[in-house]
């Protein structure tokens, strides 16, 4: 019963979506290249199956790497935020600063630098995705309940002990958060990186068939990032729940406190 009340809604209106699209594009007699219906593109996904997934394992490597790239990055820069407030202030402004930069701006700069590899699409992606990292880790720090630091340092705890007992279990909520908002832009980064150059990757293969007016090929490669993305943020929130259990059972007995009322 829980997992058809979880998905039963956006399965039925996905369902109701396609088929109103599939219904007007033929009643309309919509060209193919302009907007193919759902059917066309379900066979593209079936036919070009071998072409579409190997692409697409040329960008989830990229997302992956990019993203731990940005997790390690956003951690290190959230600690050495939270370490002093002359840091805060060095640091802080830098981090926001950098996300000013459109991404279509520097990804050139960075295929100048560094060729047409693997490392300009990781820089991409780990360059959208460590600033909401950096910002929930941060406000996580922030938010240890005071009068248990307090009653602790009464006590004679040190500044790392402090740290690893208070500090940062209850700032692992608010990091998982932010990782599961960065894994998620994450994707959009790699396709950024692979727009501005590259020889292989969903991006890529976007590219391509946008100028062969394959639009049944575009919509195919969006379908298998939009499950890519979701699928990667359904192993963030899992990560999170085996790594955190208190915070499941607290969010199951709220969620059932809410459904009582």
């Amino acid at each position: 019963m829980t997992f058809l009340r979880r998905w039963a809604p956006p399965l039925l209106l996905i369902t109701l979506v396609l088929a109103v699209w599939e219904v007007a594009v033929r009643a309309a007699s919509v060209p193919a290249w302009l907007l193919p219906p759902p059917s066309a593109v379900g066979r593209t996904l079936v036919e070009e199956r071998g072409l579409l997934l190997s692409n697409a394992a040329v960008t989830l490597s990229e997302v992956v790497l990019g993203f731990a790239l940005a997790l390690a990055l956003g951690l290190a820069l959230a600690l050495l935020i939270d370490a002093s407030p002359a840091l805060d202030r060095a640091i802080y402004p830098l981090v926001v600063a950098s996300q000013t930069v459109p991404v279509p701006a520097i990804a050139p700069l960075l295929l100048i630098w560094f060729g047409y590899g693997l490392l300009p699409k990781v820089l991409v992606t780990a360059l959208v995705g460590f600033f909401p990292i950096v910002v929930s880790a941060v406000d996580g720090l922030r938010s240890a309940d005071r009068e248990t630091l307090s009653l602790l340092r009464a006590f004679g705890a040190s500044r790392p002990q402090l740290f690893r007992k208070v500090r940062w279990p209850s700032a692992l909520p608010s990091v998982f958060s932010g990782a599961r908002i960065a894994i998620a832009v994450c994707v959009i980064g790699a396709v950024f990186g692979e727009f501005v150059g590259s020889k292989a990757g969903l991006g890529y293969l976007m590219t391509r068939a946008i100028a062969q007016f394959r639009t049944d090929r575009v919509i195919a490669a969006i379908v298998l990032l939009s499950l890519m993305g979701i699928g990667l943020f359904a192993l963030v929130g899992a990560v999170e729940r085996f790594a955190l259990p208190w915070r499941r059972y607290t969010l199951d007995g709220v969620s059932g406190e809410t459904r009582r009322r």
